[in-house]
């Protein structure tokens, strides 16, 4: 395979810039934007559209935003998108009890692994931090009207085998008790998926995803896939 054209790896000269999302109902923009202001993004830009919809820029670093990078711009569903995914919906009998067998195949493979659709990930450089952001969703998740019955949490520990890894997994209040591990080592994801934003082809739901990964082992997930 030919490698021409191809810079040396390793650089900098490019960026992940920006990825779009959108909330579903046209009133929970503001709801939206305070679920990723949960999980650690900025707001640096706010502003109503013409429709009265509300439209965000967000990003986990402002520095960095005003270079282009590392930026969520947050908008509604447009009429269109949601035209279609109402046609969707009565075309499959969504919900109906003659509802197409396809989409009882497609929720139960969701339900079986967060990552199997779309889904935004965030490395974190503490685990507390995430602990505390998962703690802080599941008394939304109680507690507030505006959250409840609105977000599902599912955590995945790293794979056992490394004592302290191990340790302090096994006392987390969010990570110690869960049956489910993680792609590799060293590492944990934490999940809120939420029907707030439209994603997937149902249109119905977003996985936001916090990683954290331990210090000091090369290999990890992102390093060495388990399967």
């Amino acid at each position: 395979m030919s490698n021409a054209g191809q810079e040396p790896k390793g650089g900098a000269e490019r960026h992940l810039g920006h990825i779009a999302l959108h909330y579903r109902v046209p009133e929970e923009g503001p709801l939206a934007a305070r679920l990723l202001m949960l999980v650690g993004f900025q707001v640096v830009q706010d502003f109503p559209m013409p429709d009265g919809t509300r439209f965000y820029q967000l990003a986990l670093d402002g520095a960095e935003a005003a270079a282009g990078q590392g930026i969520v711009y947050l908008s509604a569903l447009p009429a269109p998108d949601r035209a279609l995914m109402a046609a969707v919906h009565a075309a499959l009998r969504v919900g109906e009890v003659d509802e197409h067998p396809a989409v009882a195949g497609f929720r139960a493979a969701q339900a079986s692994d967060p990552e199997y659709g779309f889904h935004v990930g965030i490395v974190a450089r503490s685990l507390d931090w995430v602990e505390r952001t998962m703690l802080a969703a599941r008394e939304l998740a109680a507690n507030d009207p505006a959250f409840k019955g609105r977000l599902n949490l599912l955590a995945n520990r790293s794979r056992r085998g490394t004592a302290a890894v191990d340790e302090r997994l096994d006392t987390s209040p969010v990570f110690g008790d869960t049956p489910r591990y993680t792609y590799g080592r060293h590492a944990v994801q934490a999940f809120i998926e939420t029907d707030i934003f439209a994603a997937g082809p149902l249109g119905e739901k977003l996985v936001l995803e916090l990683d954290y990964v331990f210090p000091g082992y090369p290999e990890n997930m992102f390093t060495k896939t388990e399967i």
